[in-house]
């Protein structure tokens, strides 16, 4: 009798797959729509944009959606930020319940890598910084908010895009998304602290309390290689992209604001590009090359264990090590003075090569369906779902049935991820023991 063995991947895969279809189902109810019936195409959309935290929408969040609606939204973005198997073993540990072995492995393999003794321990504190982290931006926007809005209001603006902005979910309850809060520098720092730690990942934010707490006892703060590669990529992405945005679209979309408007302004909208899809500017009256410098930082995206998608910034910094070590004649792949193991540099490249092979499928699957629609457009369309961004050039409002299904798919792989579609739906050992004889091939 052949022994069936169960694959983390599988489990990860068909949760996400579950809780989106649990919130389309939830999202066709009569209390989630304010406006009237809302097409099964479009619920299933709104639902994978929000278990996926993408942020991409075919119905105005504020509008179309009554409050219950928004709340159903809101449960799901959280779900899927934390990831859906974080959730119901939080939901054991409280009930008293035993956490079966493929649940444990399920949850440490997003968020811890190599063995862990202390899986009660991780848990825990993986929703302790999540909730206080949220808790905390959602005080700091109340207390902005409740300017504009009376109380009740004021708190459930600051609830929603708390979550929305820690989970990397990109989702608002402002038609302009926080267009109008472009020049406000509390709400700016709020959304853009929250964005970036919910996207360093929980290892690094990890080490950065412990670090933090040994500081202050008079220890030297020393980080493992994983976050030191984490925090100077997500650095320089940040300012890479805020340098570009400025010089490209000073006399464009922010021609005529402030100069300090202009900085703010470039600096969202590059912290936000990456994984969040909250927007100050007009994106859609961007040029070409900045299109261009944002389908890049989309691509790149999160950083590994986090709310975010593409293909991370880890895998980035592996990727550019490995042909550094090549222009340098070196053999070995070095990243802070330390060696990265092969067998890491050929998964780094197996996901680059797996992500284009999906931006490339889907752009042309959407592009032969619609003609009329650019390929600037789809494109950016396409990274924008696969890396759970949410920014958008426009063409979103004007895709059929057909193209909304297929960014459903990129969504859903963008946020379980290539590798572990790869891992979850192949082959766990080859077929037959033999290897085929070597031969060269030209490259270049």
């Amino acid at each position: 009798m052949k022994e069936k063995r169960f694959r983390p991947a599988q489990v990860l895969a068909l949760s996400f797959m579950g809780a989106i279809l649990l919130g389309t189902i939830l999202l066709s109810l009569p209390f989630s729509s304010a406006t009237g019936p809302i097409s099964f195409i479009d619920r299933l959309f709104t639902s994978t944009s929000a278990v996926c935290v993408t942020g991409l929408i075919v119905k105005d969040t504020p509008v179309d959606f009554s409050p219950a609606g928004q709340i159903v939204i809101l449960i799901l973005f959280q779900l899927g930020g934390l990831g859906i198997m974080t959730f119901s073993t939080f939901v054991l540990f409280v009930a008293g319940r035993k956490i079966s072995l493929r649940d444990q492995i399920v949850v440490q393999e997003g968020y811890h890598p190599g063995r862990l003794h202390d899986f009660r321990g991780l848990v825990r504190r993986i929703f302790f910084f999540a909730f206080s982290l949220e808790i905390v931006g959602c005080l700091s926007l109340f207390v902005r908010f409740l300017r504009d809005f009376p109380p009740l209001r004021a708190l459930s603006l600051a609830g929603f895009h708390s979550v929305s902005a820690f989970c990397n979910a990109g989702f608002s309850l402002f038609s302009r998304s926080l267009a109008d809060y472009r020049g406000d520098v509390w709400v700016n720092m709020t959304i853009m602290l929250l964005i970036i730690l919910g996207g360093l990942g929980f290892l690094t934010l990890q080490e950065a309390w412990e670090r933090l707490s040994g500081w202050r006892r008079g220890r030297k703060p020393v980080f493992s290689l994983h976050s030191r590669v984490v925090l100077a990529t997500t650095l320089f992405l940040i300012l890479i992209g805020s340098v570009l945005f400025f010089a490209l679209e000073s006399g464009r979309v922010m021609k005529g604001l402030p100069a300090g408007e202009k900085v703010m302004t470039s600096v969202f909208q590059s912290v936000t590009a990456r994984t969040a899809g909250f927007n100050t500017a007009d994106i859609g009256a961007t040029g070409g090359a900045t299109a261009l410098v944002l389908m890049v930082l989309m691509f790149i995206g999160a950083s590994p264990g986090s709310a975010g998608g593409g293909v991370k910034t880890a895998t980035a910094a592996v990727v550019w090590a490995y042909i550094r070590s090549r222009l340098q004649s070196r053999e070995s792949v070095a990243l802070f003075n330390r060696s990265v193991a092969m067998d890491i540099v050929c998964k780094a490249f197996t996901l680059i090569a797996l992500s284009l092979g999906i931006a490339v499928v889907s752009s042309l699957a959407i592009l032969a369906a619609q003609p009329e629609l650019s390929l600037k457009e789809v494109l950016f369309e396409v990274i924008s779902a696969f890396g759970t961004v949410g920014l958008s050039l426009g063409a979103t409002a004007k895709l059929t049935a057909w193209s909304k299904g297929v960014l459903i798919l990129t969504m859903y792989c963008g946020r379980v991820g290539p590798l572990m579609l790869l891992y979850a739906f192949s082959r766990t050992k080859p077929r037959g023991r033999f290897e085929y004889v070597e031969e060269k091939v030209m490259i270049g």
